[in-house]
């Protein structure tokens, strides 16, 4: 698939200030989360995904499973980018009867491909999807994004034993490693450490890079999706900032997991993400 060229800088730009613009409309949201994927989600959608926002069902199409669904409001950015529903849609966040909760519902959003919100219950339903298209040999690669508080659930464990066990070489996951969850840093709760080798000693390629480097993920999702040729899903270990972009929620890294967003702070955010 070709893509159109353009300015990853400013289309990260863009979708970082209308998550926040969407987060700060509502009064509060999950900040810190959001901020942290911004370049992936970007990476994703303007540079590798096969998806047809005129066609949200197409067959064959990749699948994003945010499973952090607490991020939702990136995607939702994003995908009003890209045309897939109107961009006043996001000024309704978390609102009442809204079509943009604020945890991902496929069932509500256009180009949501897998309700998420319970941690841990997007990636298996991403090694479901993962194991359907390869049964239906549609050429399908299933992302699936985890974040590194959600990775301390045991069902992304059990989901990785049977990626690897089904040979899901169309699996390309990633962890949003930003070191902080909602209660703590993420090493005073229960570490992941050492992340790299745990991945591997599940069968997974295993790869790291800088999370908000653009050029950098996506030369290790093309190094990612040649690996999985040989049959190995992969992992890409990705070294973040929570709250990345809006300086106060990079100072309180726990703090800003869920945060209110009025007043001076939303006259600060807005000053930083323009």
């Amino acid at each position: 698939m070709s893509f159109p060229e353009v300015d990853l800088k400013e289309k990260a730009k863009e979708i970082r200030y209308h998550t926040c613009d969407a987060i700060a409309t509502h009064g509060a949201g999950h900040l810190g989360g959001c901020m942290s994927c911004v370049e992936l989600i970007t990476v994703l959608y303007y540079k590798v995904l096969n998806i047809d926002p005129k066609n949200p069902q197409m067959e064959g199409r990749d699948r994003v499973v945010m499973s952090k669904g607490h991020a939702g409001p990136t995607l939702y950015a994003t995908l009003a980018l890209k045309g897939f529903f109107p961009m006043d849609w996001l000024k309704t966040l978390n609102a009442s009867n809204t079509n943009l909760p604020s945890h991902c519902d496929m069932n509500k959003t256009p180009g949501i491909d897998m309700t998420a919100g319970s941690l841990g219950q997007g990636f298996g339903c991403a090694v479901g999807l993962a194991k359907g298209s390869k049964i239906m040999n549609d050429g399908a690669t299933i992302y699936a994004i985890l974040g590194d508080g959600e990775s301390q659930e045991g069902s992304i464990w059990e989901a990785a034993m049977t990626a690897s066990q089904q040979k899901l070489g169309n699996l390309i996951a990633f962890t949003d490693y930003n070191k902080a969850q909602i209660d703590d840093w993420v090493d005073e709760t229960v570490s992941l450490e050492p992340i790299m080798d745990k991945w591997e000693s599940f069968g997974f390629n295993v790869f790291e890079c800088d999370g908000h480097d653009m050029d950098a993920i996506y030369k290790t999702i093309c190094l990612a999706k040649r690996k999985g040729m040989n049959n190995k899903p992969s992992m890409i270990v990705l070294h973040t900032v929570k709250g990345k972009g809006v300086s106060f929620a990079e100072a309180d890294q726990v703090g800003c997991h869920h945060m209110g967003i009025a007043g001076e702070k939303a006259a600060q955010m807005y000053s930083e993400v323009k």
